[in-house]
């Protein structure tokens, strides 16, 4: 099976309109103002990564940041991987390079998600991921259905895990 060819890198302010388009077609996703997604890819470009394709169409993406109270956390907020990709692991790839990237720069040593129950997939990309970088995580709900979203929403459920090698590199 061949995949196609993507261009990981960091993003740009050019790739707003494009990040809000994608993330548009990847429901359920919680799509944000174009105006969050530039900031997304200019604020915290250092803690974000894009994949384009040949064509230089932005086909992934995966946002995050470092929480003010504990910078030694990358905080992953969303990832987006566009439909013509799925099922050539590029959202691992993705994930495993921003974590190199950002822990090599500035030393992060955890990496912190929230994942609802039924996000089946993203548990098994970030399961695997901590699989990969040989770290343990644990689980707990950080927002909670009932208290947070008045029941119109699935529990948000935390996944820590580290700490990540001081040599971590993918």
């Amino acid at each position: 099976m061949s995949f196609a060819p993507v261009k990981l890198r960091q993003p740009t302010d050019g790739d707003g309109h494009s990040l809000h388009q994608l993330v548009a077609r990847c429901q359920p996703l919680d799509t944000n103002s174009v105006y969050c997604n530039l900031l997304q890819c200019t604020d915290f470009a250092d803690t974000a990564i894009a994949a384009e394709n040949a064509d230089g169409n932005l086909v992934g993406f995966i946002s995050g940041y470092r929480p003010p109270a504990r910078p030694d956390t990358l905080f992953v907020w969303q990832v987006a991987v566009d439909s013509s990709m799925r099922g050539q692991g590029l959202a691992l790839r993705m994930l495993l390079a921003l974590t190199a990237r950002v822990a090599a720069a500035t030393g992060v040593r955890f990496i912190e998600t929230t994942i609802s129950p039924d996000n089946a997939a993203s548990q098994a990309l970030f399961l695997k991921a901590f699989n990969q970088l040989g770290i343990s995580h644990s689980t707990s709900v950080l927002f909670s259905s009932q208290h947070h979203f008045s029941g119109l929403h699935e529990d948000e459920v935390l996944y820590r895990a580290g700490p990540l090698p001081l040599d971590s590199k993918q």
